[in-house]
């Protein structure tokens, strides 16, 4: 499993520790801070599943990896300009296998609107710290994904008003 923007290491490890030991993950940062934070956390807690970080940033037409069996994305589409999406949506359709699982994790406006007034709050923090920022529209990164041949998602409401949003690589 890839782990995209894995920032301080604390999902990636998290996810390992309680996965099976034989199930991969590779995390990745474009942060050479947040990388030797990943590192540490997985030094820290010896999981042995988890392998160094790698530099990686999802914009980008190249990836330093070529193959993954599911592609893991939290809290990084409204944390990054809009180009990060579709090089996401592009690079996990490059690494993918058909039928492979694209997660991602986050707040998002649905039809348009925020799903609550703290996401509201939120994205105009967010867009006050940098205009590229912002929570994107569900149906938008769903287009996105679906140009890069990924189905429709399935979507899961999380607690904070965040939703867990899955997509299968078509065959």
């Amino acid at each position: 499993i890839l782990e995209i923007a894995s920032g301080s290491g604390e999902h990636v490890t998290f996810f390992a520790e309680r996965s099976d030991p034989d199930l991969i993950f590779q995390p990745s940062d474009p942060d050479p801070d947040a990388r030797a934070s990943i590192d540490a956390w997985a030094n820290t807690l010896q999981t042995s599943n988890v392998r160094p970080a790698i530099a990686l940033d999802a914009s980008a037409h190249s990836w330093p990896i070529t193959k993954a069996d599911a592609v893991l994305c939290i809290n990084m589409i409204h944390i990054s300009p809009w180009a990060a999406t579709p090089g996401l949506m592009a690079g996990a359709a490059r690494i993918m296998p058909p039928h492979g699982l694209l997660y991602l994790y986050g707040p998002y406006r649905r039809g348009g609107r925020h799903t609550a007034p703290s996401n509201e709050a939120f994205d105009q923090r967010l867009r006050d710290h940098n205009p590229a920022w912002g929570v994107r529209d569900l149906e938008m990164v769903a287009d996105v994904a679906q140009d890069h041949g990924f189905a429709s998602p399935l979507v899961h409401v999380m607690p904070a008003n965040n939703l867990s949003v899955f997509f299968r690589r078509k065959a």
